[in-house]
């Protein structure tokens, strides 16, 4: 008799410990995935670039020096690792295009072009999917670290390798500050 009840504690603590194992491993299967689709995205962008400096390029070819602020912060983006660095190199890459489309309101003939409003629409688009990859990206990185954290998987996340938790890919600090501030309205 108690060798069964010995051996039913076993097999239960071998199912709860096989559940929490493969909770572990779905959750971080899915921020992979996430951050997967954040990554095709952002190349994505990327790959638009060249072809919107080249249409900015035929009207305002003298504006060099923005240019070359797109392709730098192009290049920091495709070059960026991890979610923080990519945060950051994103911000970056968001003011750089900020200024072009400054430029671009300079050229009345540019922002009629058939061309650049084709590559604005999808530049826009893309902005939009790169949100969408950013929310399921961080709810798979809440759910994960939810879980790590949660008795009573965390006795066994750590001796399963996953001690640590995942980034998000959030503002960076530097620029929280500038969320919280009041907008200026100038009449």
């Amino acid at each position: 008799m108690l060798a069964i009840i010995i051996i039913v504690v076993v097999v239960i603590l071998g199912l709860i410990f096989a559940v929490m194992y493969n909770g572990l491993v779905r959750l971080n299967v899915r921020t992979e995935e996430a951050w997967s689709d954040i990554t095709v995205q952002l190349k994505r962008r990327s790959d638009l670039i060249p072809n919107l400096v080249e249409t900015v390029k035929g009207y305002a070819a003298h504006e060099k020096g923005i240019f070359e602020d797109v392709a730098a912060a192009r290049s920091a983006i495709l070059g960026a690792k991890g979610p923080v660095d990519t945060a950051k190199a994103d911000n970056q890459f968001q003011q750089t295009m900020k200024s072009l489309f400054a430029v671009a309101e300079n050229y009345p003939d540019l922002k009629a072009s058939q061309n650049f409003q084709e590559l604005q629409g999808e530049l826009t688009d893309t902005e939009d999917k790169i949100q969408a990859s950013r929310r399921f990206y961080n709810s798979a990185v809440r759910d994960f670290n939810t879980k790590r954290k949660t008795f009573p998987t965390d006795i066994f996340a750590r001796r399963l390798g996953y001690t640590e938790d995942k980034e998000f890919f959030d503002v960076p600090d530097s620029e929280q500050a500038a969320i919280h501030e009041p907008v200026q309205v100038k009449f």
